[in-house]
Formats: C-alpha cells, sequence, structure tokens
C-alpha cells in the first residue's frame, strides 16, 4: 500500500486548525490566526514523529497528550489552570464529536461485516482505519458543520433555561400557571400607563378561561372594533395598544390588567406590582418549553412575596 505522507500530514494539519477553531468558537475566545496555525502545525507534527527512530513513542496516550497541551498553549496561552483546562477538554470533546460523527457516517454509509482484524489493524499501522481519504476530505467538513451547529443549539437551549420563570396568573378569582421566558427584545409598553406587556400563549387551556377572555383571545379586532360586546368589568381591565411587527405596522393588541401577577426566578417569588398580559392563540415555543414572553421590565423593581 502506497502511503502518501506530504498528503496525510497536509491533511492532519488541516484538521488539526479546524478543530483548534471550533474549540475557539465554542469558548468565545479570541485568537490569532497566526497561532491557530501554529497550533495545527504542532499537532501534524506527530504524523512526522512516526517516521522517524521515536516512532514507538507516537502512539502513546501521554505523547498524544503533550501535544494537546501544547496546541492549547499556543493557540490560548495560559491565564490560569481553570482557563487552560476547559480549553484542553473543549478541544477534546469537539475532537470526539467531529471525529464521532465521521465515523457514524462512513459506516452508516458503507459497513463491511466480513472486515476481517487482521486487515483493520494493518490499516490501523498504515496511517489509520479503512475509511478512504477522500471520504474524509468531503465529510469533514459536513461532520465540523454539524458538530457547531449543534454546540450551538446546546448554547440557545442554556440560555433560554437560564432566563425561563414560572409564572402565575389571577384572573377573575382563577389562578393560571405558565412557564416564561425573558425576552430582551420584547420592549412593548402601554403608551398611557407605561406598564411593560408580556404575552401569554392560551390556545391549550382555552376552554378553561372566562368566556371573555376567550373572545379576546380569539378574536381581538373584533373586540377592538367594537362587534364583539363585553361585561364592563371586563372592559374596565382591558387596554388597547400598538404595536409593530415585521412587514407590519399600526397593528393593535388588546392587554389585560391581571389580579396579580407572581414570578418565581432561582427560587424566589416575586410580585410584579404594574404589568400588562396580552393573551394569544398562537405558540410562543415550537417544542412547547415555555407558554409566555415575559417582559423583562416586569423583573425589575418587584417585591418579594409574602409567605402563605
Amino acid at each position: 500500500m502506497a502511503v502518501y505522507l506530504d498528503i496525510i500530514w497536509l491533511l492532519n494539519f488541516l484538521f488539526d486548525s479546524l478543530l483548534l477553531y471550533l474549540t475557539a468558537l465554542v469558548l468565545k475566545r479570541d485568537f490569532r490566526f497566526w497561532r491557530l496555525l501554529a497550533g495545527g502545525m504542532i499537532g501534524s507534527f506527530i504524523i512526522i514523529l512516526s517516521i522517524t527512530p521515536l516512532n514507538t513513542y507516537s502512539g502513546h496516550p501521554m505523547v498524544k497528550l503533550l501535544f494537546s497541551v501544547l496546541m492549547i498553549l499556543t493557540v490560548f496561552g495560559y491565564k490560569r489552570f481553570k482557563y487552560f483546562l476547559s480549553g484542553l477538554m473543549t478541544f477534546y470533546l469537539t475532537t470526539f464529536l467531529v471525529g464521532g460523527s465521521l465515523m457514524g457516517i462512513h459506516y452508516f454509509i458503507q459497513f463491511d461485516m466480513n472486515l476481517s482484524s487482521s486487515v483493520f489493524l494493518a490499516s490501523v499501522k498504515g496511517f489509520g482505519d479503512p475509511i478512504s481519504w477522500l471520504f474524509i476530505v468531503f465529510g469533514f467538513p459536513l461532520a465540523w458543520q454539524f458538530s457547531k451547529r449543534n454546540f450551538e443549539r446546546i448554547e440557545v437551549a442554556k440560555i433560554q433555561y437560564s432566563q425561563k420563570v414560572l409564572l402565575q396568573i389571577v384572573l377573575d378569582g382563577k389562578s393560571y400557571n405558565f412557564t416564561g421566558l425573558v425576552d430582551s427584545g420584547n420592549q412593548l409598553y402601554d403608551p398611557i400607563s407605561k406598564m411593560p406587556v408580556m404575552f401569554v400563549s392560551v390556545k391549550k387551556i382555552l376552554e378553561e378561561l372566562p368566556e371573555e377572555l376567550k373572545l379576546v383571545a380569539l378574536g381581538s379586532e373584533q373586540v377592538i372594533m367594537g362587534n364583539t360586546p363585553m361585561a364592563p368589568e371586563w372592559e374596565n381591565r382591558m387596554r388597547v395598544i400598538p404595536y409593530k411587527v415585521l412587514g407590519k405596522e399600526h397593528q393593535l393588541i388588546i392587554a389585560i390588567k391581571p389580579e396579580q401577577i407572581m414570578i418565581t426566578q432561582n427560587g424566589e417569588t416575586h410580585q410584579v406590582e404594574k404589568g400588562l398580559v396580552s393573551f394569544t392563540m398562537q405558540e410562543l415555543s415550537s417544542d412547547d418549553s415555555f407558554q409566555a414572553i415575559v417582559h423583562p421590565k416586569m423583573l425589575n423593581g418587584i417585591r418579594k412575596a409574602e409567605p402563605a
């Protein structure tokens, strides 16, 4: 079997550099490209080491660990041990994730059940695996992109989890519980009272709501135009608020002043002194992980609720 060492070295250099780049993206660390390429160069040097008299040491775990340490120090430097350790662990995580994705794609497409162990071992000794280099060249970017996108999704989920709160809204003497997401992009206020407005999806609990609230959720435009009569006590709670969405201006929504809004965050329950709620039939979360979009202003100036 012909082994083109220059091609193998170049591929390892590029892959190590891309893995270091993905590590920097995951950790959101600044870096210089020349240092990143230098780190990739150090990682690819282990291929050169494997054809020297020291080849017996090139595959040793401690040698590989040493090369990894040098790569991380070259790219990110050393500020403190925790900073260095997180870089090293994330580098290994990205390596395993990308490598595992690549192997999974390959053996999903093509897997030889009769592959003998002797052939497999011979391949490993000849710079690894029966996966063709052509497949790696085209498959690695796909696996790398897949891993990058999954890290981004994990990060978004983590951010959302840290911003989620529990809501308790009291209307007409009845309590309704929701999971809310605090959204800094929600800057809707009642222009008269200056009270912040949150959005709550009631699609799944519509039958539990009072009739007047059902009418508001199902057809707020008809209520605003006066085509749907409302009881006086509900009219006193209603606010007609103008808002803009992408592609549409001069929209009007109805917000209700509840009897009480309670927000539980980080194990503490607070009472919102000023706030309005706009009820909608639209699902605010595709996976139903939250049913309300909470105005960030509602978390400011709230007082701790008295224990029952």
